[in-house]
């Protein structure tokens, strides 16, 4: 099947006269005809009947009908795409954000590379440590963000961007919530339910150092993302331990751990010796250059 073959089609369809669709496609009558037949006969059937006076679509023709302007507007777009690739009217841009990142902090170095790259089609993908990694390995995103993917694999460059420190996340009707003071001790939370992350960069860290203070968590309920885990607080199932610039909610508090001291590296990461477009490499460079103070985080150590 040949694109023309469908464009004629669907002038046709639209007519239901040959002449007509043969002198809106700029072709000859008999041109069109010969096309619409082979289009018929790889498709099995008449697509359209023809009636001196009243032509009209088979049911095969009614039935392709929405398929074939689907296909025919789906090759379009296609190539509409590829040409403005070409002539770098769109830079194609994928990246691959960790479940644990606040997008809100990206906003100002997007805000740049828009200005930059008008024509710019971002890509985000969202995952668990694992899942960036494997997104840079297979070539599927150009710059990934996240926490310490740790040594899974070795041909990761790294840029840290900032450091951020661990906090206690609680409901505002939660006891603990309620007391005049802004930290809380390890002991107090002994009888507490935590909301435990699944898949979290900083989980094989946090478990070590509670370990070490004597505290092992009473899980309660687990989640892959920092939305749910607020959505729980909100619900009052629990307490749970957020990263300083996870996402907050008026119903909730934040508490500093007064006796532990956990902290978490937050880096972009690229493929060493791959290729980067323009594009890439500029927002690569809009992260590093960033200014982070204002989300209260500090340099990396």
């Amino acid at each position: 099947m040949e694109m023309q073959q469908v464009r004629y089609f669907l002038a046709l369809s639209n007519t239901l006269n040959f002449t007509r669709a043969a002198e809106e496609c700029n072709v000859t009558q008999p041109a069109l005809t010969r096309a619409i037949k082979t289009l018929e006969e790889e498709l099995g059937g008449e697509l359209l009947r023809r009636e001196r006076q009243h032509s009209h679509l088979t049911e095969l023709g009614r039935r392709m009908l929405p398929l074939l302007q689907q296909c025919y507007d789906a090759a379009t777009s296609a190539k509409s795409l590829a040409k403005a690739v070409q002539s770098s009217d769109v830079a194609p841009l994928n990246v691959t954000i960790s479940n644990s990142i606040n997008i809100a902090l990206l906003v100002s170095p997007f805000t740049e590379l828009f200005r930059a790259y008008p024509g710019v089609h971002l890509k985000i993908h969202r995952g668990s440590p694992a899942a960036v990694i494997e997104a840079l390995r297979g070539g599927d995103v150009e710059l990934a963000i996240a926490g310490p993917l740790g040594q899974a694999w070795d041909r990761l460059d790294t840029w840290p961007l900032f450091q951020e420190g661990i906090e206690l996340a609680v409901n505002s009707d939660h006891p603990l919530a309620r007391r005049n003071e802004a930290d809380v001790a390890l002991a107090q939370l002994a009888a507490e339910p935590v909301l435990s992350r699944i898949d979290w960069e900083t989980s094989e860290e946090l478990a070590r150092s509670l370990s070490a203070k004597g505290y092992t968590p009473r899980t309660a309920h687990e989640v892959e993302t920092d939305q749910d885990l607020l959505a729980l607080l909100e619900a009052n199932a629990g307490v749970g331990f957020v990263t300083l610039t996870a996402p907050r909610s008026p119903t909730t508090r934040r508490l500093k751990l007064r006796d532990l001291d956990v902290s978490r590296i937050v880096s972009v990461y690229a493929v060493a010796g791959r290729h980067r477009s323009p594009v890439a490499t500029t927002l690569l460079n809009l992260l590093r250059a960033a200014d982070w103070s204002s989300f209260g985080v500090s340099e990396p150590a």
